[in-house]
């Protein structure tokens, strides 16, 4: 096989060495420094390098979706690492939180839903998977499409323990991808449920209505 056709995935974790890791920072969230080197593709070996890693476990998002009225539910709250960019740090996004330990992400779904916007999910439709930033951080996102009726949806919802404070919007499907499209919905898993809904719409709407 020419070395310009070379199958991915020819490393694993076998190939990465770990000399030392320590946590650097303790709070709300931790952060390691880790020391180590890997496999090169050139055959050959890095030298020792120092990484630093924000640990942040698992996350579940879901995009509540109702296939009758054709219209999705997305949370308008703050958020800090959003300030100082062009728009407002009040950002829309999808239902979501971080997993509970011995949680499965159906489990975690349908606490947050409750939770964040007082729904119910009747279906969780699996999206996707996904590393958010894995060059600094472990945190793996779960993606669900979950099925709901928004006729009394919407209204102020959030754990006041955790300071959250959040305005759950009811929003035809059409009107935010148009969001997408103007750039005022920006964040990864409001952009990928909303892209995958686009393609999976009459899908959804035929097996929903008729179950």
């Amino acid at each position: 096989m020419s070395k310009h056709n070379v199958e991915p995935f020819q490393f694993s974790e076998r190939d990465v060495r770990v000399e030392s890791r320590e946590t650097v920072f303790q709070g709300f969230f931790r952060m390691d420094r880790l020391r180590l080197s890997h496999a090169r593709f050139d055959g050959g070996r890095t030298p020792v390098f120092s990484r630093e890693l924000f640990i942040r476990g698992d996350a579940t998002c879901v995009l509540p979706y109702d296939p009758v009225r054709d219209e999705v539910v997305l949370l308008e709250q703050f958020r800090p690492g959003a300030m100082g960019r062009a728009r407002s740090p009040w950002l829309l996004e999808l239902v979501a939180g971080m997993n509970e330990p011995g949680e499965t992400p159906q489990q975690a779904a349908q606490r947050e839903g409750d939770e964040e916007a007082g729904l119910h999910f009747q279906t969780l439709e699996p999206i996707c998977e996904y590393l958010v930033s894995p060059g600094g951080t472990t945190e793996m996102i779960h993606l669900f499409c979950g099925r709901v009726s928004t006729e009394e949806a919407g209204g102020l919802f959030g754990v006041e323990e955790e300071h959250e404070d959040i305005r759950a919007h009811v929003i035809g499907l059409d009107k935010a991808l148009a969001m997408i499209a103007d750039g005022r919905i920006n964040n990864a898993a409001a952009l990928i449920g909303l892209q995958w809904l686009s393609m999976n719409r009459a899908r959804l709407q035929q097996e929903w209505r008729s179950s």
